[in-house]
């Protein structure tokens, strides 16, 4: 081997070594911690204890003297003792945690924000007593938790470890803190998750409120994201309190992160529905045109109604595609928001999200059967529906209405008779045009019967109509009430 060969297996040897003592991770260690390790080396006075850290603990000598003066251990022996002083590169040990000693410890900790272990013995007025290295301490009630806690007996008899927020020298008062360890042990952990937090994260998390514009989602202690209404569900959603309930588990996507420089606060913008596909990258293989669907009316607005037909996919129903029956002047006169109804798909328009319906093609054409069940010069009986200045709008069967014109009814030797009757009231009259197409019937007065039938006819009350009379105006009522 060469002398550069030597020179350089040293060199690592010697790095390996420095490695091997560099200053110990006691994060884990607290002052008046309980530890137990092994005696390695006894010397004149100091006794070098393994307790598992890289850093041996030290106790001196005299600690572990019996009542004789006389030492009774040897190397090899396990010991059981207390950390009373910790820093990089010394753990300084001692058997008992008592008296003046104990309380040099406690100033130590309050001075070095090192936290101690103590035990809850008791509630008292306005908090807890907590015995700490021997000695009483108090826990305002304020500070035993994060939250405000109501009832304190709950802590009794448990152990917990503390921040020592008041020492006093003159009469030894103690004031210790859980809540200001716990929201220091809060903080490092939210920084950890905001150090792995990105854009697409899917997280677990847990309502903890509702607002007008959104819900707010703890994904994790001490860090809440925003959902907003829009981003609850790919169905529309008006109330957040119709779609989510506080304390509800719920999974949610990150969105947008936003580091505010005024402040150490993150902004976080999270969806709940974009953890699922997008409904509308599958609706070409679900819904085509002509397929007739069962779908919930959402909403209605002045041109005509929005109607869910699968979760997150709306369409419109224009209000011309309301009704065959009769002309229709507002969405509310044929459904109402939630209402189930059946659609009859008329377009889809995939790059703009956009879906046509109707509910008349759902229901049927009535005027398609026209051309057979109505002929030129049949006489048939009819309801009025409606009068104008220019004539009568007969109904026939539902959905198929002529015009009965005025001029028609003027050349009728039972003009006066006809001018009487009101709407609803039932009619003879003679088919004399179809035009299917254009869904246009022209009608004139029935020409059977003399006058005393005619003034008969006209005295005929609603529970005294011949069945298709009957059926025509039941069908009339039904409309006005809607």
């Amino acid at each position: 081997m060469t002398d550069d060969e030597t020179s350089a297996n040293l060199e690592t040897d010697f790095a390996t070594l420095l490695n091997s003592y560099s200053p110990a991770d006691t994060t884990d260690l607290q002052v008046g911690s309980k530890v137990r390790g092994k005696i390695i080396s006894i010397s004149h006075d100091t006794i070098f204890v393994d307790i598992g850290n890289k850093i041996d603990g030290v106790v001196e000598q005299a600690q572990l003297l019996d009542e004789n003066e006389q030492m009774n251990y040897k190397e090899g022996d396990v010991v059981e003792l207390y950390i009373v002083a910790l820093k990089e590169d010394e753990i300084r040990l001692s058997k008992a945690l008592s008296g003046i000693g104990s309380f040099t410890l406690l100033k130590e900790a309050y001075e070095n924000a090192v936290p101690v272990e103590g035990k809850i013995l008791e509630t008292c007025k306005g908090g807890l007593r907590v015995e700490i290295m021997g000695r009483t301490a108090f826990c305002p009630a304020s500070q035993i938790d994060l939250n405000f806690v109501e009832t304190l007996e709950g802590y009794v008899g448990q152990t917990y470890k503390f921040l020592i927020r008041q020492v006093d020298a003159r009469d030894k008062n103690v004031v210790v803190s859980r809540r200001a360890l716990l929201s220091r042990e809060l903080e490092k952990s939210k920084n950890q998750f905001y150090a792995g937090l990105q854009i697409n994260n899917i997280i677990d998390g847990r309502i903890t409120k509702l607002m007008p514009f959104g819900v707010f989602v703890e994904i994790h202690p001490g860090v809440e994201g925003l959902v907003h209404v829009s981003e609850l569900s790919w169905s529309r959603v008006d109330n957040p309190q119709t779609a989510v309930s506080v304390g509800e588990a719920v999974r949610v996507k990150v969105i947008e992160i936003e580091k505010r420089d005024a402040s150490d606060k993150v902004k976080i913008s999270l969806s709940i529905k974009q953890v699922n596909d997008d409904p509308w990258l599958s609706i070409g293989d679900r819904f085509k045109v002509n397929d007739k669907v069962k779908g919930t009316v959402t909403r209605c607005a002045k041109f005509g109604a929005f109607v869910e037909i699968a979760p997150g996919i709306e369409g419109l129903v224009h209000i011309s595609e309301m009704s065959y029956h009769k002309r229709i002047l507002k969405p509310e006169e044929v459904v109402t928001a939630g209402e189930a109804v059946f659609v009859l798909v008329k377009e889809v328009d995939l790059s703009n999200r956009r879906i046509s319906l109707s509910i008349r093609d759902a229901e049927g054409d009535p005027w398609i059967e026209v051309p057979q069940k109505y002929k030129v010069g049949q006489t048939i009986e009819g309801v009025i529906e409606r009068k104008e200045k220019f004539g009568y709008f007969v109904a026939l069967s539902p959905g198929i209405t002529g015009l009965l014109p005025k001029s028609k009814i003027s050349q009728s030797p039972h003009s006066g008779i006809i001018d009487r009757l009101k709407e609803g009231s039932s009619i003879p009259v003679v088919i004399l045009e179809i035009s299917p197409n254009d869904r246009k019937m022209t009608l004139a007065p029935g020409e059977s019967g003399d006058e005393q039938d005619w003034q008969k006819f006209a005295k005929k009350d609603q529970s005294s109509l011949g069945s298709l009379g009957e059926k025509l105006q039941q069908a009339l009522a039904t409309k006005k009430q809607k």
